[in-house]
């Protein structure tokens, strides 16, 4: 079996990529370092370190890489042999990645079926991807793709931070990992035993959207507030520990309300995901976390979405807004969202920052809320 993966950073070989390795597919990874690509057709193998209570490694085998803008030619041909196609380069990379993948998909063998799958930090990311992609297609070449290639939405969760190695490749990842894709929207099968198949993907995608990335977000930002390394010693803190378990429980009540998740398993649920951001073993900096914040705020995210939905229900949160109100503080040189953010903070204030990225009225109470908090 072939994969070919967009994105051989730390979550491309730590995590997809070395599943999928393990699953018995040769796996080509698409990059655009070409110190990283070079290293891989070199060696052919890499080395994964588990960092749990007892450092396991483990060599990823059968792998090698293609630059993608020098190799474009190799790119079409690799998603044309493919049996699956997954990325890991971030939700606003997509759009750059799609025309190579139109292309390879629009010369494949009709008979030939293949897997897409987008394994972003982000809401049905391989819908996002699909759009991108037949953007690139003419309609018959739409129709032919619609045919032969499964576009299935997954949801993601391993925490795999940046960890300074001398070897270009290696790489450090959590013990515990998550990858849970929509199986009705499958052409053939994944063939990987370790991700969990479902038929109704929406539940999964919320639960770990508002607990993992609900509970890392409120860490990061808080923490970068008070000034904080890493999302572990900004939970050491006595007030954001407590904050970032305030605000779980707070969309706790949400996926009770939505889905009927049961309370019990919620709450262990929520003590694991805070046992992980705590791994000693582990250090994850809070700016890698709160990267991106104008997205993180969106009307679908982490933050807001569930906010929003206690509103709807009558309830009314505080946790959320007040992480929120962290978020819009975050600043980070280089990461152009949060230049962009502080620059419309300073022009317009915060509540009508927070209603522009979010896409909310002025007069919402979240906004109304958010302005509470400026004025303190």
């Amino acid at each position: 079996m072939k994969a070919v993966h967009f994105g051989a950073g730390n979550i491309g070989r730590g995590f997809i990529g070395a599943l999928l390795s393990y699953a018995g597919y040769s796996v080509t990874f698409v990059d655009v370092n070409e110190h990283v690509i070079d290293a891989l057709n070199k060696r052919g193998q890499y080395t994964v370190t588990v960092a749990g209570e007892k450092k396991e490694t483990f060599e990823v085998k059968n792998v090698e890489g293609i630059h993608s803008v020098e190799g474009e030619s190799a790119v079409m041909t690799a998603v044309k042999q493919a049996d699956l196609v997954t990325t890991a380069v971030g939700p606003n990379v997509l759009q750059h990645i799609a025309p190579a993948i139109a292309k390879g998909l629009s010369r494949r063998d009709s008979q030939q079926k293949v897997n897409v799958i987008a394994c972003e930090n982000a809401v049905r990311a391989t819908s996002e991807l699909k759009k991108e992609i037949f953007a690139s297609l003419t309609p018959e070449e739409g129709e032919e793709v619609e045919g032969i290639a499964g576009f299935a939405d997954a949801a993601v969760d391993r925490i795999v931070p940046n960890v300074q190695s001398s070897d270009v490749l290696a790489v450090t990842v959590e013990p515990f990992y998550e990858w849970v894709v929509e199986g009705s929207s499958l052409k053939n099968s994944l063939g990987v035993d370790e991700a969990l198949v479902v038929d109704d993907l929406d539940p999964y995608i919320e639960r770990k959207l508002f607990t993992v990335n609900t509970g890392h977000a409120a860490a990061a930002y808080a923490g970068f507030r008070e000034g904080y390394k890493t999302i572990r010693e900004a939970l050491v803190d006595d007030e954001i520990k407590p904050l970032v378990r305030a605000a779980l429980n707070e969309t706790k009540e949400v996926l009770i309300e939505k889905y009927g998740f049961n309370m019990e398993e919620q709450e262990t649920y929520i003590d694991k995901i805070i046992t992980r951001f705590q791994n000693p073993n582990i250090e994850d900096l809070v700016e890698r976390v709160g990267r991106g914040p104008i997205r993180k705020l969106g009307a679908h995210e982490r933050l807001v979405k569930p906010a929003c939905m206690l509103y709807d229900i009558g309830k009314h949160p505080q946790a959320l807004p007040q992480t929120i109100f962290h978020a819009l503080h975050f600043h980070v040189q280089g990461d152009e969202e949060s230049e962009r953010l502080q620059e419309m903070i300073q022009t317009n204030g915060y509540g009508p920052a927070l209603a522009a990225v979010a896409n909310l009225e002025e007069s919402h109470p979240l906004i109304q809320q958010i302005e509470m908090l400026a004025n303190r």
